[in-house]
């Protein structure tokens, strides 16, 4: 499967995955992320059900504070 993840062409072995299933694989483990696939925001409950596609553009971002 061939996806846009972080503007980057990444090829994934396997079809159609579940957001949390890239975010395993690709060893994403920051507890606090932004995921959005073709521009539209995925909320964290909806990461085992949000289904990435064939083609798709996903970022996921890291979200970090400071002072």
């Amino acid at each position: 499967m061939k996806i846009t993840l972080n503007n980057n062409a990444e090829e994934i072995h396997g079809g159609p995955m579940t957001v949390n299933e890239l975010l395993s694989f690709k060893k994403f483990t920051f507890k606090m992320l932004i995921v959005k696939i073709n521009g539209i925001l995925v909320k964290k409950p909806d990461y085992e059900t949000a289904i990435i596609h064939e083609g798709d553009d996903v970022h996921v971002l890291h979200l970090i504070s400071g002072g």
